[in-house]
């Protein structure tokens, strides 16, 4: 099975091609057309035009959290799919808030739930894992189990009148099984590349992790846990690594020289057929 990913935004672009801090992804195989965020604004729609992509074949969006950088462009990708199942887990919906410069900051979904479904959105939240055809799933709900990865301090919750630490349960990415390994479509990888990782072992029983695409959270990572992430992607043999969005320039330099010929940067217009 021959699966593209189309990168649709993403913070850096090819020419042609707007650019914004956020991320969204297309996943095409001969069935299905998978959207994996919608970016912040426009350039996920702009940028399907220059591409030549017809957005309203996707047949299926997956949200992989609820920040604004991954579907504040929700609103405008539904007005050219119409009609859609969107996937994702119920902490969506969540008062999000984040810490920048001593201040919080709403950052969460931008829109009114009623309004998006006005526009042809049928949300299905759940925790658990999603089958989205015979070789296509989401994680579901990641489990932190790494000593190394931790949740950002700076990202918060609003619970009863008070910004809680957001433990950032409905972080989730895509499994695509294929004959060469498992292909995962991270979003930000909030909880962990390499729990994530794990967590795609897990449910699909493969050791084996061919490619992995999106963000990875690293750019406010100490040293320790960029090298033992390093590691840990060493052990797993990884082949193909597309770094994007929130991985940040330092780790993925440090990531390019220890696993050089896996290493590429993933922008808004560049396409990968897999495998």
């Amino acid at each position: 099975m021959s699966i593209k990913i189309t990168t649709l935004s993403e913070n850096t672009a090819t020419i042609g091609c707007l650019a914004e801090w956020g991320l969204s992804m297309l996943v095409s195989t001969e069935d299905s057309h998978i959207l994996l965020d919608t970016g912040t604004t426009i350039t996920a729609t702009h940028n399907a035009d220059m591409l030549g992509v017809d957005l309203s074949k996707v047949d299926t969006i997956v949200l992989s959290h609820g920040h604004f950088d991954h579907t504040g462009g929700l609103r405008e990708i539904l007005r050219r799919t119409g009609e859609v199942e969107v996937i994702s887990h119920p902490d969506i919906w969540a008062p999000k808030y984040a810490r920048v410069d001593d201040r919080e900051f709403y950052v969460g979904i931008p829109f009114q739930r009623l309004e998006l479904e006005s526009l042809g959105a049928r949300f299905k939240l759940t925790r658990e894992p999603v089958r989205l055809g015979h070789s296509i799933m989401t994680t579901g709900e990641v489990p932190m189990n790494t000593a190394f990865e931790k949740i950002d301090p700076d990202v918060f919750v609003m619970k009863d009148g008070t910004l809680q630490q957001d433990p950032l349960a409905d972080d989730l990415a895509l499994i695509i099984q294929t004959e060469v390994g498992m292909i995962v479509i991270l979003g930000c990888a909030h909880r962990g590349i390499i729990n994530t990782l794990q967590r795609a072992q897990e449910l699909t029983g493969n050791k084996t992790v061919y490619a992995a695409i999106g963000g990875a959270h690293l750019f406010r990572a100490s040293e320790y846990q960029i090298e033992h992430t390093i590691a840990a992607l060493k052990g797993m043999g990884i082949k193909k690594l597309g770094l994007s969005h929130c991985t940040g320039i330092p780790a993925a330099t440090r990531i390019s020289q220890e696993i050089t010929d896996a290493v590429f940067l993933n922008n808004a217009g560049t396409s990968t057929t897999l495998p």
